[in-house]
């Protein structure tokens, strides 16, 4: 008896034998349906011509290769027409007619696949740990230059009255930026190129007539004004309320840089940033509220509302006029702007100490030990913000600024007279709560529902396991029962 397919069979290459009843054309749903085939089948011969025809199909060459005991004539029969998609070279199948006695050689191999596999994720995180490591190390960092920074100016302006004059001499070292990158780029790069090569190649950032009169004036200056006036802004603020209100209120920022966004560049509207947003906007009004409505604290509380508001405004027209930016157009750029701030910039603090808005004492007593401890703080922190995307994630990055609060709280703490009564923390909480919420990306609830669905599956394949070990060990019990039977 052979093996050939008819008009009317399943596709894939399946047959029946001759002399036997057509199977009707909808599914069986029960083997008892299908009993007169497989009892003409259980004698079932392959032809060694028809089985070089079909020797593609697995399901042939399992029901002749099978070992004898093995196989049921139920299994034969399901595994030549398929039925209820039983493929048993299917993994889940193969799974399951593993002997039970003990691990053999195929065990062996499948062991070694799966340790092979699991050496490779380890070997694949290895990476991430390392991004993660230097990710720990960038919100070290960040973190302790803001706060040094925010600290180290508060104590600048005790005996240097002199905002404006400060955020001039700290702007001044972003000049530095593009030598600083250079040489890293000498240390680094297999290809060296020399510092013209290089400035040429960055150039093509601003166009491609590379930095012209014009696109100096139209658009780098207006950024250089907007640089200062965040720097201005917050220093400024500083005088007039403690660092800690003004570090977590300038955190606000980026809730600002995600309505600009959303106005201007159409981004993607997302429900949870709206609230973080509408979150920051209420502990700025909970802030300016902590020591009651005064004066001073009113107008600080403005103060670094309007340098989060420029800050966010510079950031946005940054991406909507000049796009995204390499490392050294990026270095470049700022260092443009450190240029554009002394040539442009200069005669405003000459301006401000003539008509005494500021005044700076006599030379002598000017703490240049804590301008030039500033201007290196902050020169690190814009480089660590700007470059350290090279070696860890963005959302580790921004992090820093927010942990930077909890420290400028604990040296408040210590050093002035600053009462954390319950309105001020509710504020610090809630500002900080939309800024985390910020860092979530945007595909956070795929990511959210893939999680939960993963962790589910695992706990069910779990408790699946678990019932079958205790199956396990009952039948062996059974088993080990003595008899006493004669």
């Amino acid at each position: 008896m052979g093996i050939r397919e008819f008009p009317g069979g399943a596709p894939g290459g399946k047959g029946i034998a001759i002399g036997m009843r057509r199977s009707p054309d909808v599914s069986p749903r029960r083997l008892s349906d299908i009993s007169p085939q497989l009892r003409q089948l259980k004698y079932l011969v392959v032809d060694e011509a028809i089985k070089e025809d079909l020797k593609w199909s697995r399901s042939v060459e399992d029901l002749t290769s099978g070992p004898a005991g093995l196989t049921s004539i139920e299994e034969r029969i399901l595994r030549i027409t398929g039925y209820y998609g039983y493929q048993p070279w299917a993994a889940s199948c193969k799974r399951e007619e593993r002997p039970r006695d003990g691990p053999g050689p195929a065990d062996a191999s499948a062991a070694g696949a799966e340790a092979g596999r699991a050496g490779r994720r380890c070997r694949c995180s290895g990476p991430r740990l390392r991004k993660l490591s230097w990710g720990l190390g960038v919100v070290l960092c960040v973190c302790a230059c803001w706060a040094g920074s925010t600290q180290l100016a508060k104590e600048t302006f005790r005996t240097f009255d002199a905002p404006f004059t400060l955020t001039w001499f700290a702007t001044t070292w972003n000049c530095l930026f593009f030598p600083l990158y250079y040489v890293g780029h000498v240390c680094r790069a297999a290809e060296r190129q020399s510092v013209r090569q290089r400035y040429r190649e960055c150039c093509r950032f601003f166009g491609d007539n590379g930095l012209t009169l014009k696109v100096f004036f139209t658009k780098a200056a207006p950024f250089g004004v907007l640089w200062t006036l965040t720097n201005y802004l917050y220093l400024h603020a500083i005088k007039k309320i403690n660092t800690t209100d003004a570090s977590v209120l300038f955190c606000c920022n980026k809730a600002f840089v995600f309505l600009l966004s959303w106005i201007v560049l159409r981004d993607r509207f997302m429900g949870v940033r709206i609230v973080a947003a509408i979150l920051a906007i209420a502990g700025i009004v909970m802030m300016t509220y902590a020591d009651g409505f005064h004066s001073h604290t009113v107008m600080g509380v403005a103060l670094v509302v309007g340098s989060a508001s420029v800050s966010a405004l510079y950031k946005v027209l940054f991406k909507l006029l000049l796009g995204g930016a390499k490392f050294g157009e990026a270095a470049l750029f700022l260092s443009v702007l450190g240029v554009f701030n002394v040539l442009f910039i200069t005669c405003i603090p000459v301006i401000l100490y003539f008509t005494k808005v500021e005044d700076w004492g006599p030379f002598s007593s000017i703490p240049w030990g804590n301008l030039c401890g500033f201007s290196v703080l902050l020169l690190t922190f814009n480089i660590v913000l700007n470059f350290g995307i090279a070696v860890t994630y963005p959302t580790l990055m921004s992090l820093g600024i927010v942990l930077s609060v909890p420290v400028n709280a604990v040296v408040d703490h210590y050093t002035t007279e600053i009462a954390f009564n319950g309105v001020r923390v509710i504020a610090i909480i809630i500002i900080g709560l939309g800024f985390l919420l910020l860092l979530l990306p945007e595909e956070w609830d795929v990511w959210l529902v893939k999680l939960l669905t993963r962790l589910k599956v695992r706990k069910k394949e779990e408790t699946v396991e678990g019932g079958a070990d205790l199956g396990a060990g009952g039948q062996n019990r059974r088993r080990a029962r003595p008899s006493f039977a004669r």
